[in-house]
């Protein structure tokens, strides 16, 4: 029982201990770290816009939710560095994008993702004030 108690306390010691040495250690080995780097998915062009939602209304009248995973896929660096200042403005515009379609959405036939990618890649265009960006759509789903 003693031991238990030693361990328990011990535990997020060894995880806090564990998080601080991981960057150091990778540095060491001459290993590039994610901020350093490239980054998990899509490379170093690629800056992906966490999930975005909205309410919609189900056949059978119940609610759900329609999810939209989507990055964008920017070659110019002056482009991007600008784009990931203004990332909070073009998050906004996606968002009120994805909501006033699916506050119109008929109940029945799944989202149109012509309309919403030719929507989207819009607000993108209008938002950076210039074309150089292209909307990547990972996935649209209702739930």
């Amino acid at each position: 029982m003693n031991r238990r108690r030693i361990l328990a306390a011990a535990a997020p010691l060894a995880g806090v201990l564990l998080v601080g040495l991981t960057p150091h250690a990778a540095l060491a080995s001459g290993k590039k770290t994610e901020a350093e780097g490239d980054k998990k998915s899509g490379g170093t062009t690629y800056i992906a816009i966490s999930t975005l939602t909205a309410t919609v209304l189900k056949p059978d009248g119940r609610r759900g939710v329609l999810s939209i995973d989507l990055g964008l896929d920017i070659p110019d660096k002056a482009l991007r560095e600008r784009t990931t200042l203004v990332l909070p403005r073009l998050r906004a515009a996606f968002i009120q994008t994805v909501q006033i379609y699916a506050a119109g959405m008929p109940q029945g036939p799944p989202p149109s993702v012509d309309y919403l990618s030719r929507e989207l890649q819009r607000q993108t265009d209008v938002t950076l004030g210039q074309k150089g960006a292209k909307l990547l759509m990972g996935s649209v789903l209702m739930n």
